[in-house]
């Protein structure tokens, strides 16, 4: 019986050097690509902790220069001018110089870590900077505007061309992410950060609709009318008012047309035309306890979706929590009412928000004591509220002396659980702090007045005798306790180096 071809003894081929060879390679190929990456993840570790390099800007005897992560000089402090960073990922390093204040005049260039100009192309190249609701400055991280014979285009942080030099304008949409207003020949369009067209250059005057470029825009048409388009440029109001609010929920939406403020469907038709000077806010949804928040005469109150007053304009604040729920003010104290105006939380608070992604309402009196209440309105923990991470689902308090952490069923957890990236914890002992290990292994003695926790760079800011100083990751003191740093807002080190006074400007120093 034949066991098949391959074992027939009359059929046998000689072996073929040349495929042996080419696996071997292929072997040794793939064993070097192995040790490589695992090479790489070794340096990247830090205890175990895999880190990346970030760069930063630097200030020193009145000049300006970029440190990395680990605290080391990248460009030596030398400029006049601030150094703006658009992606502290990249190393793209935007420089300004021979500014001359009388004729408003500068120049411009790049620099990567190596100090080399890159981009030399153009006549110019600057971050596109853009403010959020609370005017804290932030730039765009992938797109740079660039200038060439009188003309503006984009480009990438590598290099690439975005979007080209045609441009008689680039600005940006306020306070939206992802959205750069251009202008040719007078009219505006917008690109997102990769220089994609997302509205033709056509429109008078452009704004954003809502929180996000997903929401849309309010735009306004060569006959001086406001109208509202989509993120694809689809119409969404007919352009044919004098005027559109940046309210909106539940298919309706806040327009003037002919002097008369009303709310309107997404059709076009009036559905409240009467009893408010303003609209406050519409529910995002077309609920059952869906409302509007309507101000009239200085106070606040509360229709339904049809115009029928639910709660009479009484308070001096209304703000909806959820659907049926409300944040009412009078006076100076705060509760929390329903649209039956039955009282949920007593009006004897200072402050009341509600935190939409953890579902949970914070009280704060004068002094920033907290209390945090679930959904049913049950106090659940107290302390100071120092923050509510919902990308990692945490809240962190300071309790009496203490920093604790919970998740959001209130359960208090070890910071390990949370921060996973970090190597050191901060604890405390005895009214003094120090670190642990993720096992809870004392690193650092307990011989702080106060600390902080890991930041994402591997440094601890660590206070004694009310100087400031800093540790690295794996305890070690970097800096002595020298500063004094009572008058800022946030302490934070990176090697020698902390962190300036301005936050806006989002820089480090050793003054």
């Amino acid at each position: 019986m034949s066991r098949g071809r391959r074992f027939d003894s009359g059929n046998v081929e000689k072996l073929n050097l040349k495929k042996v060879v080419a696996i071997l390679i292929a072997i040794i190929v793939i064993i070097m690509i192995v040790l490589i990456i695992k090479n790489l993840l070794v340096k990247g570790k830090d205890d175990g902790k895999i880190s990346s390099t970030s760069y930063f800007t630097c200030f020193e005897n009145d000049k300006w220069g970029v440190i990395d992560s680990k605290g080391e000089s990248v460009i030596n402090p030398s400029y006049q001018e601030l150094i703006i960073i658009p992606n502290n990922k990249k190393d793209v390093f935007l420089c300004t110089y021979d500014v001359d204040y009388n004729t408003n005049s500068y120049k411009t260039k790049a620099l990567n870590s190596k100090n080399e100009e890159i981009f030399t192309q153009y006549d110019q190249i600057e971050a596109i900077s853009n403010n959020d609701e609370n005017q804290n400055i932030w730039y765009d991280d992938n797109a740079i505007r660039v200038e060439k014979n009188e003309k503006y285009g984009l480009i990438n942080l590598d290099g690439k061309e975005i979007a080209p030099t045609e441009y008689d304008e680039i600005t940006v949409v306020e306070g939206i992410k992802n959205a750069i207003k251009v202008n040719k020949y007078g009219k505006y369009g917008v690109l997102d950060s990769e220089g994609k067209q997302i509205l033709d250059t056509k429109y008078l005057e452009i704004t954003a609709f809502g929180k996000d470029n997903k929401e849309g825009y309010i735009v306004k048409t060569e006959d001086g009318k406001y109208g509202i388009v989509d993120y694809l440029d689809q119409t969404v109001i007919e352009a044919k008012y004098d005027s559109i609010e940046k309210v909106h929920g539940s298919n309706l939406y806040v327009v003037t047309e002919g002097g008369e403020k009303k709310v309107i469907n997404k059709d076009g038709e009036s559905v409240v035309t009467t009893g408010f000077n303003n609209i406050k806010s519409i529910s995002e949804m077309d609920t059952e306890n869906a409302g509007i928040i309507f101000e009239k005469d200085g106070k606040y109150g509360l229709m339904d979706l049809e115009g029928n007053v639910k709660l009479d304009a009484q308070y001096d604040d209304l703000t909806e929590a959820k659907p049926g729920i409300y944040i009412a003010k009078q006076g100076d104290i705060c509760g929390i009412i329903d649209s039956e105006k039955t009282e949920i939380v007593p009006f004897e608070n200072n402050t009341i928000t509600y935190n939409k992604e953890a579902d949970i309402y914070i009280i704060e009196d004068e002094q920033y004591n907290a209390k945090i209440l679930n959904n049913n309105y049950e106090e659940k923990i107290s302390g100071i509220l120092l923050d509510i991470d919902t990308e990692k689902d945490y809240i962190k308090m300071r309790v009496g002396d203490e920093y604790k952490y919970y998740n959001f069923e209130f359960e208090e957890k070890p910071a390990s659980t949370f921060l996973t990236l970090n190597t050191l914890f901060l604890s405390k002992q005895d009214g003094k702090y120090g670190y642990v290990d993720e096992k809870g292994k004392v690193v650092v003695d307990y011989q702080y007045d106060d600390a902080t926790e890991q930041n994402a760079q591997g440094y601890s800011a660590v206070k004694k005798d009310g100087k400031w100083g800093s540790i690295d990751s794996k305890g070690n003191l970097v800096v002595e306790t020298i500063y004094n740093l009572d008058e800022y807002l946030q302490v934070d080190f990176v090697g020698k180096w902390h962190k300036g006074i301005d936050l806006n400007m989002n820089y480090y120093c050793q003054e």
